[in-house]
């Protein structure tokens, strides 16, 4: 009898991976490209999409969005590099490295941190956080392309605001498994007065290291220890992420960044809630 329910269960979990081969592709490439046209890796769209779409807990979903923004940040990276310069970057780099210091804490300890959270408080507080992120996106749509820095020039004064921004910077990253350049790019424009394209850049060096910590930190908490997952999810959402991404970067100009943003904000906040409290409502379903 239990082989006779093993075999039956067999095609069932077969097209269920199927199903999120397909979904994570499909729906990777139109975020990749939304995230290359305003120059950001579209995980805080993804993570709806994993923990709505394709039936992901929230504690799964967390770290294989960590998994998919290494991917995209990478490829962003190499993709920018070669076609920006660097030179106003480079102006930038004690505040990106101060940034960095103050991520990366963060990053370290997130798992940890969302590991000793219940289900429900962790779905409420990812939640609030998109629901900012959304905001950010929506502030940043009608933020010039350059305004005077909110902080003194002086190192003293950078440095040290630098490491505190890095330590939110850090933990919004881990807990909801996103690069982070919605939050990056406004404390770069705002606090320091960088330009919109230099925080695009700057970001994702910052988001490098921090995300990177965070994948390794989820890892050795066993967060990756589904190989079926790694080949019918990450996989393939990365591959989308960055084809996506490349398509983006080519149209840029031809749909306003600014008008993106203000779009882009309400529908995450519109999708956020859609998801999450579809997850609350299911949860406390479960529980009575």
């Amino acid at each position: 009898m239990k082989n006779n329910n093993s075999s039956a269960l067999e095609p069932t979990n077969r097209s269920l991976q199927v199903r999120r081969f397909r979904l994570s592709f499909l729906y990777a490439v139109p975020i990749g490209v939304l995230g290359g046209l305003i120059g950001l890796g579209g995980a805080e769209f993804r993570l709806p999409v994993l923990a709505g779409t394709l039936g992901y807990s929230v504690r799964q979903a967390v770290p294989f969005n960590l998994g998919v923004s290494l991917i995209t940040i990478a490829a962003s990276l190499v993709i920018r590099g070669s076609t920006l310069s660097l030179a106003q970057v480079i102006l930038l780099l004690p505040v990106i490295f101060s940034l960095i210091a103050g991520a990366v804490i963060t990053a370290f300890f997130g798992a940890a941190i969302a590991g000793k959270l219940s289900n429900e408080q962790l779905e409420r507080i990812i939640l609030v956080l998109l629901v900012v992120i959304g905001i950010a996106l929506i502030v940043e749509g009608f933020l010039p392309q350059q305004i005077p820095a909110l902080l003194p020039p002086a190192l003293s004064w950078r440095i040290p605001a630098g490491i505190l921004f890095g330590l939110a910077i850090g933990l919004v990253s881990s807990l909801l498994g996103v690069a982070g350049g919605e939050v990056i790019i406004p404390t770069l424009v705002f606090a320091f007065g960088a330009d919109i394209k230099t925080a695009g850049t700057a970001s994702l060096l910052v988001s490098l290291p921090t995300v990177l910590v965070g994948v390794i930190r989820y890892a050795s908490r066993g967060a990756f220890a589904d190989r079926t997952a790694l080949g019918n999810t990450i996989a393939p959402m990365g591959i989308g992420s960055v084809i996506g991404a490349i398509i983006g970067g080519m149209l840029v100009g031809i749909v306003p960044a600014a008008l993106l943003k203000v779009t882009l904000g309400v529908i995450l906040n519109i999708s956020a809630f859609r998801v999450f409290h579809k997850v609350n409502s299911s949860n406390k379903k479960t529980e009575s």
